[in-house]
């Protein structure tokens, strides 16, 4: 049975605007680095970036690895970082992230964990793709399950399914390793609904853009670069870019079609440990 929606109200003929951010991995300790970056100053860069932009979303979803530590208060600095956007936050969780420690601390008036949102003539669903202990993700056949009955209950409705892990491989064999190891039966079976239109996610730290040719169509395909470091492209070993912490902006239109850009903190703000061999 179907759980409770969040639902806004817009314009029928309005498009719904989305603010994505993934993987800030989080410290208690506001000092806190990941390989050279002190991610909770990454992430206020990004977040001022974006106030600066000046967008008018209606929605800000963070997809996952919030935490680095899983600490509670990782969870509530994340909280007080997005604050200012004032805009409802709705979450998933990473491989980096305890689901439990997260629900529990991830909490305010605009904080939502739960996983259908009806806004305008679309349907987001905030996918859980994550395997406890491990690195790599899976989607679980009670996920295709709350797949199909969502869409079984809002036709009327264009969908974008939202996770962190990616159901595709980015040619990175070191990160290629993590992926969604059922990522390809996962595109087969959504691709059967006309509803889906677009696939967005986090966990590989860099930009991709890409489709998939389905039945209805071609799905966007669409990965987003971290608040915090970033990994190098097209690198058979770890490796991090040089490339500035970024954050994705989306345009869902009524008509079904997805309009979207990456965009970076400006300058050269945050340089990462390039001699590290992971993390």
């Amino acid at each position: 049975m179907l759980k409770e929606a969040v639902s806004y109200s817009i314009a029928e003929e309005e498009s719904v605007r989305l603010v994505q951010v993934t993987d800030p991995h989080l410290f208690a300790d506001p000092e806190g680095q990941l390989l050279g970056v002190n991610t909770a100053q990454s992430l206020e860069a990004v977040l001022n970036t974006i106030r600066a932009v000046d967008y008018p979303a209606h929605l800000l979803l963070a997809t996952g690895d919030l935490s680095q530590d899983y600490s509670p208060e990782s969870y509530q600095r994340f909280v007080k970082a997005v604050s200012p956007l004032d805009l409802p936050c709705h979450y998933l969780p990473g491989n980096h992230d305890d689901p439990r420690i997260m629900f529990l601390h991830m909490q305010g008036e605009k904080i939502f964990g739960q996983q259908r949102i009806l806004i305008g003539n679309w349907q987001i669903l905030m996918l859980d793709s994550t395997v406890r202990g491990k690195p790599g993700g899976h989607m679980a056949e009670n996920q295709f399950d709350l797949i199909a009955e969502a869409i079984a209950t809002h036709p009327d409705k264009h969908t974008l399914l939202v996770m962190h892990h990616n159901p595709i491989l980015v040619n990175c064999a070191w990160l290629d390793q993590h992926c969604m190891d059922n990522g390809s039966e996962f595109l087969a079976r959504v691709s059967q609904f006309s509803e889906v239109k677009g696939l967005l996610w986090g966990h590989v730290h860099q930009q991709i853009d890409s489709q998939y040719d389905g039945r209805h169509g071609a799905l966007q395909l669409m990965a987003t670069p971290s608040t915090c470091i970033q990994f190098k492209p097209q690198s058979p070993y770890f490796a991090l870019d040089s490339l500035q912490p970024g954050y994705r902006l989306l345009e869902l239109q009524p008509d079904g079609s997805i309009t979207t850009n990456v965009y970076r903190v400006p300058g050269n703000l945050f340089s990462p440990d390039n001699d590290s061999s992971g993390y």
